[in-house]
């Protein structure tokens, strides 16, 4: 992660500036115990899979990650030069615990994963992805899925 004073002296003044969004509604809710959940992950750490299309600049769309995706298979495509690829380098699962869910479901902790996830590019405000996370609302739930695991990178 980068910190403030190792970022160019010319852009601080816009992290330092950017504005956190605040929502009207309260999307908490309750649900079956975590052992009845259908879990599906949402990122914004820009992953497509090999093959897929690469993100463009300030893009609000998403890409689909098959629940059987191998780790080989996933590319990170985030455009950001201030992103730090490491840690996705040596295991995927830092910005997609599928592996480590996987396990959960294995040990009983959760019930299943969703046969699809889902990766947006986190390089814009969260506020321009409400339109199309509102028509990804509907896939997920054809999918069953009633918990998401919302991975910000």
């Amino acid at each position: 992660m980068a910190r403030l004073e190792d970022l160019p002296e010319d852009l601080r003044p816009y992290i330092e500036n950017l504005e956190c969004p605040r929502y009207d509604t309260r999307p908490w809710v309750d649900g079956p115990p975590l052992r009845e959940r259908r879990v599906a992950m949402i990122s914004t750490a820009g992953l497509q899979c090999r093959g897929d299309r690469p993100y463009a600049h300030d893009a609000i769309d998403y890409r689909v990650i098959p629940g059987d995706v191998l780790a080989n298979d996933l590319v990170m495509s985030h455009i950001s030069t201030n992103f730090d690829r490491t840690g996705f380098q040596q295991d995927y699962n830092v910005v997609f615990p599928l592996d480590r869910l996987r396990e959960l479901v294995e040990e009983g902790v959760i019930g299943s994963l969703a046969d699809y996830h889902y990766s947006f590019m986190g390089s814009t405000t969260p506020d321009r992805f409400e339109p199309t996370v509102e028509k990804l609302v509907p896939i997920l739930k054809g999918d069953g899925v009633n918990a998401v695991l919302l991975i910000p990178v």
